[in-house]
């Protein structure tokens, strides 16, 4: 029974307004942190990259206008062909591996471009190589600012403009290499009507990319909730490619000035664009395999020498692409190239090359 000694009522009434204002005060702190984590990096303050427009390179302008006005269908009486751009800093460590995989697949089946930083590497490949004149018109790179993603557009556009059959566009690093033989990629890629480009689900670091491009500039066409991140390395097909060369308006915001800490173009640009224009049309997956167990420092691991071997590469066939938002669990496309291998395996996979890695 409550008491009726006015006493006691009015040190109840101020026990409960107590209690009122300690819950109020907590849930308004809790509020209030929780929007600071939400809030735009102060731009201002934090460092922005330099990069060098390209607006007054008339041949680069050029050759994306030419490769944009490239014929969607390819000639009927042709082969589809796989077009593998190599984008490097340096020279290509596991040329020996890729000159063996390819002297096994059909000449008419697949066309190379090459991008060396011309900084950092002077490399010119043998005349009997499969990499001899392969090598496009490069420019600088580096992390940290737009220059991948530029040297990524110019190899779509070499590709249209070289070869009219080229159909699905591969993207790769100096340290990638084949999961499996030329004939077993040739089927999955050939066949498929369908981009392969990582669109990874939106998190806190997703907010802080697009916050690192600045809403300033990333608006009114870039919204948050159509901003992509993803893998650097993808396949798309030559539709795909063509709306790449022809994009004359989401570049423009991607290639300007962003947040150092937060700038990553050659990861952003590509899933956002594609979920901008043809959402459905891709397969929200990269299938180049790469492993960030414990990884902190923004670098995925390096597999040694003394890993490599017919497990290993067992292994990373067995192991299943991430989907993003479309991942229903039932869908399961092989990975077809891995990535980072030290220089140093490379004995080692010509070791195992052809009764492991070309074999299916």
């Amino acid at each position: 029974m409550i008491s009726s000694n006015p006493l006691t009522c009015l040190l109840c009434a101020l026990l409960l307004c107590l209690s009122s204002v300690v819950i109020f005060t907590t849930i308004t702190k809790n509020f209030s942190n929780n929007c600071a984590i939400l809030n735009p990096p102060n731009t201002n303050i934090l460092p922005l990259t330099e990069y060098k427009d390209d607006e007054n390179d008339e041949m680069e302008k050029e050759m994306l206008r030419v490769a944009s006005r490239s014929k969607q269908n390819r000639s009927s009486t042709n082969p589809k062909k796989l077009a593998f751009m190599f984008l490097t800093t340096s020279t290509l460590p596991f040329a020996p591996l890729w000159e063996s995989f390819f002297t096994k697949a059909p000449k008419t089946h697949f066309t190379i471009y090459v991008h060396v930083d011309p900084t950092i590497s002077t490399w010119t490949p043998h005349y009997t190589s499969v990499f001899h004149n392969r090598l496009i018109i490069p420019k600088r790179t580096a992390r940290h600012s737009p220059a991948l993603a530029a040297a990524a557009r110019r190899l779509l556009a070499s590709a249209l403009v070289d070869d009219r059959d080229n159909y699905m566009f591969i993207l790769l690093s100096s340290s990638c290499i084949p999961l499996h033989s030329f004939r077993f990629m040739y089927h999955v890629l050939a066949n498929s009507n369908k981009s392969f480009i990582e669109m990874a689900p939106q998190d806190l670091g997703t907010f802080y990319r697009w916050s690192g491009h600045r809403p300033h500039v990333m608006l009114p066409e870039v919204r948050y909730e159509k901003f992509r991140a993803g893998s650097q390395f993808w396949s798309l097909t030559r539709k795909h490619a063509i709306l790449v060369a022809a994009d004359m308006k989401i570049w423009p915001k991607f290639k300007l000035p962003c947040l150092h800490v937060w700038c990553f173009p050659e990861e952003d640009y590509f899933p956002t664009l594609m979920n901008l224009l043809d959402t459905n049309g891709c397969v929200h997956a990269t299938l180049t395999h790469v492993d960030w167990t414990g990884r902190v420092d923004g670098h995925p691991r390096v597999y040694k020498k003394d890993e490599v071997g017919p497990q290993l590469i067992w292994a990373l066939r067995r192991d299943r692409p991430k989907y993003g938002d479309q991942d229903d669990g039932i869908r399961h496309d092989p990975f077809l190239f891995a990535r980072k291998f030290s220089p140093d395996t490379l004995e080692v996979l010509m070791a195992i090359a052809d009764r492991v890695i070309f074999q299916d």
